[in-house]
């Protein structure tokens, strides 16, 4: 941050100085939201939120070491009393970008693949000059002004994800932080209920390209119509990348390899270069291509881009982040967040890493589709349960459409189909349910909680702690679980060496703690 005095910080958010706070005194550390992670010389932001009340830390964040506290309310420390803490947290970031001419600040936003290309454009920039990027996800109205106050007058980039929850949610995040470049990924089914509809997203989407100058570019993908027609929308220069001819910026002679990475050729109009992406999945290529397209227009030589492409590896945590075992079991954890897009790429490249091994998938019920919920988990288990898979354990609530969908798939590409004496029914898979709740096996037909399972099943009864399907004669083993926990004990009796483990689903059901588990220690 660049060194402000309280009384100046108390000026650009309206506040009033309270708690014996030094209008002289200099916050000179960096603005934070959370008490641990204060240092000598922070600002502590006091946020209300559902659970936890900031201003209930306030005095032990000036003990350690903060100058002072921006808060809503009085507090035992010294403060600047504003009326939004948001609002004034916002309000500080635009004041100290305005002193920052040198600084570029780049936006990305999409469906899908944000972080990601946030994490590979801020390697890029990285090579020209100073660049403060977001750690993880911090895309909203906190993290966004947050990153921004990490900047300092050595900043020549700030390269900032941009999420929408709301239409006008994005444009109210390019008044925080106005954008000289803007990076448009895709338009997908993420939050697809909250929004009504894809149309809505692409307008929500597009409000970052319309916040562009006319001196700016836009870097649309050609590939996807509902961003490439954001074109109309924006007065600033568009570059074009993608897998097609249209595109000036794009992938040729795409490979991938064993384990789901991909090389090709990275062509530009002043030439071409090889990649060899260390990121897992084909999704990652159209990532690449939009950090690449941003480098180019900042002037980056070819193959300068093709080299951070190819060294590049996670930078956030829990997104396709691939470990073996010392037992050569391969755990792919990509639990931070799932849509029907990134569920299918989950798959696409997870069928290739584990090509010829067991397989086994932890997922969980999609949330936020609206109506459209109940089709799309069942297309979610429908995918699962024909990707050849030897296990699939469903987390969590509302799994039942997943669990029907997977049911029906895995049934029909057996080579031995389920027996007629022991039919996929509602009443079956209910009564499976109850008897799974008390350690039972799906009963046969007509049975009740005293119901055995047929003789053509297999011998370990397809069971978990909250309910199960009916047994396959050959095929996946399809299990249902409360939580995260739960779905690691299923895996751990079972998984042998060699084995491979994909693990994916919304982040409230917190599907990290099932790969730290089957790893044995921390979260990777």
């Amino acid at each position: 941050m660049i060194p402000l005095p309280l009384a100046r910080i108390a000026e650009i958010t309206s506040g009033a100085l309270s708690g014996m706070a030094d209008p002289r005194a200099v916050v000179r550390g960096p603005v934070v939201i959370d008490s641990r992670a204060v240092e000598p010389g922070s600002l502590f932001v006091a946020i209300k939120g559902a659970r936890v009340d900031g201003h209930d830390y306030a005095a032990q964040a000036v003990r350690a070491g903060a100058v002072a506290v921006l808060a809503t309310r009085q507090v035992d420390a010294p403060s600047v009393i504003v009326p939004d803490a948001a609002a004034a947290l916002a309000a500080l970031a635009t004041a100290q970008l305005r002193t920052m001419p040198q600084a570029t600040v780049i936006g990305v936003t999409g469906s899908a693949g944000k972080t990601s290309t946030k994490d590979l454009l801020a390697r890029l920039t990285a090579r020209i000059g100073a660049t403060v990027a977001p750690a993880g996800s911090f895309n909203n109205e906190l993290g966004h002004p947050l990153t921004v106050l990490r900047s300092d007058a050595d900043t020549r980039f700030l390269v900032l994800e941009l999420a929408a929850r709301t239409i006008g949610h994005i444009r109210d995040l390019t008044h925080i932080a106005p954008p000289q470049i803007g990076v448009v990924l895709n338009v997908g089914t993420a939050h697809l209920g909250v929004f009504g509809g894809k149309e809505a997203i692409a307008q929500a989407k597009g409000e970052l390209v319309e916040a562009l100058p006319a001196t700016g570019v836009a870097v649309l993908n050609a590939d996807d119509p509902l961003v490439a027609a954001m074109a109309d929308r924006t007065e600033a220069r568009v570059t074009w990348y993608g897998r097609g001819e249209s595109a000036v910026i794009r992938a040729d002679d795409v490979v991938m390899d064993e384990r789901g990475r991909a090389s090709f050729t990275l062509r530009t109009p002043s030439g071409d270069a090889p990649v060899s992406l260390q990121l897992y999945g084909a999704h990652a290529v159209e990532n690449a291509l939009a950090a690449a397209a941003a480098g180019y227009e900042l002037g980056l030589p070819v193959t300068i881009i093709a080299e951070e492409l190819s060294q590049a590896t996670p930078r956030s945590r829990w997104r396709m982040e691939v470990t073996d075992r010392p037992d050569q079991v391969t755990i792919v954890n990509d639990a931070y967040n799932a849509n029907p897009d990134s569920m299918r790429a989950a798959f696409e490249m997870f069928g290739v890493l584990g090509e010829g091994r067991r397989r086994f998938a932890v997922i969980a019920a999609l949330r936020e589709l609206g109506d459209d919920g109940p089709a799309l988990n069942t297309e979610l288990g429908r995918m699962a349960g024909a990707a050849g898979l030897a296990g699939l354990i469903v987390a969590g609530p509302d799994a039942e459409p997943v669990l029907r969908g997977a049911h029906a798939t895995a049934q029909a590409s057996t080579h031995v189909p389920f027996p007629a004496s022991h039919p996929w029914t509602p009443a079956a898979y209910d009564a499976g349910r109850e008897m799974a709740a008390v350690g039972g096996a799906p009963p046969g037909p007509g049975a009740g909680p005293g119901g055995t399972a047929p003789s053509a099943a297999p011998a370990e009864p397809v069971t978990g702690p909250v309910g199960a399907v009916p047994p396959q004669a050959q095929g996946t083993w399809i299990v249902h679980v409360p939580d995260a926990e739960a779905a690691a004990a299923q895996l751990a009796g079972r998984l042998r060496p060699g084995d491979a483990v994909l693990i994916k689903g919304p982040r409230a059901m917190g599907l990290e703690r099932t790969a730290e588990l089957l790893l044995g220690g921390a979260a990777q």
